[in-house]
């Protein structure tokens, strides 16, 4: 009867092996790195997503204190305040209840206010019930407007619309 000899064990992995997981990892590599480079617009997006919850925030504060709230849009300054509406006329420097500064490279990732049109103005201002109004203390309905923000090559229109200041971003 014949004895079997059994086969050493393989003990590492053959050149040709090694190569092709090499191959497939630089494979991979070229196909992630070009992407990395696009999560930029996603800063932006996330940018415009802030200054959505900010204007929902200002119509819902409106609402739940009875008691009309402006968004001041500082296109040159690159920022908005959302103020309290006290009177026919904003007092940014003695009613503003929060700022935010655009010009934080760490936070808003370089995005610009391109523009902020409402009714003509940069001011858009909800009423005690939460619906945007032409003037402060006014009660004639806004016929809605929109703020452009661009950044990272990509540019981003926020829209409010007319009687009930649904934002959306289309």
């Amino acid at each position: 009867m014949e004895r079997l000899v059994p086969r050493s064990r393989r003990r590492g992995y053959t050149l040709i092996e090694l190569l092709i997981v090499v191959t497939m990892l630089g494979i991979a590599a070229a196909v992630v790195i070009p992407s990395l480079g696009s999560t930029d617009v996603l800063r932006v997006q996330s940018t415009v997503r802030a200054i959505v919850a900010d204007i929902n925030v200002a119509q819902s504060d409106a609402l739940a204190h009875q008691h009309g709230r402006a968004v001041v849009f500082d296109v040159q300054n690159n920022r908005y305040s959302i103020v309290e509406v006290n009177g026919s006329t904003l007092n940014p420097t003695t009613d503003t209840l929060q700022v935010t500064d655009l010009n934080n490279e760490r936070k808003f990732h370089r995005a610009r206010i391109d523009s902020a049109d409402f009714d003509g103005d940069s001011v858009l201002v909800f009423d005690e019930l939460g619906g945007p109004v032409v003037d402060p203390n006014g009660s004639t309905p806004s016929a809605g407007g929109s703020v452009t923000i661009s950044g990272s090559g990509s540019v981003f229109r926020i829209t409010v619309e007319p009687y009930t200041g649904r934002v959306t971003v289309p």
